[in-house]
């Protein structure tokens, strides 16, 4: 049904090159991805016009607002200089801006699970009010005047024709590319490396505590649950319940993954702990028993700040620097 849905979606167009495009590399410790990469292989030419558009404020209406503008790529393009994503007309939305890494393995996208496909999910943020606040048929218009826009996706596609399904594609074959497997838990996990004592102890009490929703290699289920954070009555986010209207799903949101925590504070769906430490406090002392968190949560977490301190230790061997400084995620002229 998905691959169905899929082509349905992009059209059933054809890439014609004489190039061949090496196919995406992809870890031998990670799982199978989630993405269906037979068929919609990953292609280097589509990637690169994808990482040219992710940068470019000309897809929003003003001109001053690009994909990067919320998601970084020194910072796991996730965004750390406020706790909620910001857009045109200095406007300021709900959630913070999430992560962007090892997307293939994802089932669903937005921190309320809103889209399925990641085809899809350049759509919300390209047509929303407070992110990039156009229109498809004008931003569409932009890139067809666009000489330099007409070659890149002749290069890409094998003609000149520019469509939202050419666009949408683009965008996700980059995303498709932002695979971070070079932490220092990787290259153990690869035999190239090992723990020191603390972060072994730390990954010990990981796997007790964490690894059931944080589920590693990708240290995310990729479910949608209440992990029991206390509402914020400014913003009034009802999480997963405003797209299911179902009563169950009030204040559950995506768990995200934990790596790169050092580059993508602040942290939970609406930025409020600008420290690893904060978030430690929440599920050590101040959760919140609500009628649906996780029953991962229900009895609660008890940990020493030994612990803790051994805890952290483990979560900052996930780390991927490589991965943040790699000039070929980076912005493209």
């Amino acid at each position: 049904m998905k691959r169905i849905l899929l082509f349905s979606l992009l059209g059933l167009f054809s890439f014609q090159s004489d190039e061949a495009s090496a196919p995406l590399a992809l870890p031998e410790h990670f799982p199978e991805p989630t993405y269906d990469l037979q068929a919609m292989p990953w292609d280097g030419r589509i990637s690169e016009l994808g990482r040219k558009l992710f940068y470019d404020p000309l897809l929003s209406r003003d001109g001053r607002i690009s994909c990067a503008s919320c998601h970084s790529p020194f910072n796991a393009f996730a965004h750390t200089d406020h706790a909620l994503s910001h857009g045109i007309d200095d406007s300021v939305g709900q959630r913070n801006a999430p992560a962007l890494f090892n997307l293939a393995w994802k089932s669903h996208f937005m921190w309320d699970g809103a889209i399925s496909l990641l085809d899809q999910q350049a759509l919300i943020p390209l047509t929303h009010p407070s992110e990039m606040g156009d229109t498809l048929p004008h931003i569409l218009g932009r890139l067809r005047r666009n000489e330099n826009y007409r070659n890149r996706f002749s290069k890409a596609f094998g003609d000149t024709v520019i469509s939202t399904q050419k666009l949408l594609h683009a965008l996700a074959q980059f995303q498709l590319s932002l695979i971070s497997d070079k932490a220092k838990y990787d290259e153990v996990k690869r035999g190239n490396r090992q723990f020191n004592e603390q972060e072994q102890n730390g990954y010990a009490l990981f796997l007790q505590h964490c690894n059931s929703c944080h589920t590693e290699p990708l240290f995310t289920s990729d479910r949608i649950v209440s992990n029991g954070l206390p509402p914020d009555p400014r913003l009034q986010d009802l999480g997963r319940f405003r797209i299911s209207q179902n009563p169950k799903d009030s204040f559950r949101f995506q768990i995200p993954s934990l790596r790169n925590l050092s580059y993508t504070y602040p942290y939970m769906h609406d930025g409020r702990f600008d420290r690893l430490k904060e978030v430690m406090e929440h599920y050590t002392r101040e959760m919140v028993m609500l009628p649906n968190i996780g029953e991962e949560l229900t009895a609660g977490i008890t940990l020493s700040f030994a612990d803790q301190k051994d805890l952290m230790a483990f979560l900052f061997t996930l780390n991927d620097s490589s991965f943040c400084f790699d000039p070929r995620f980076g912005f493209s002229r």
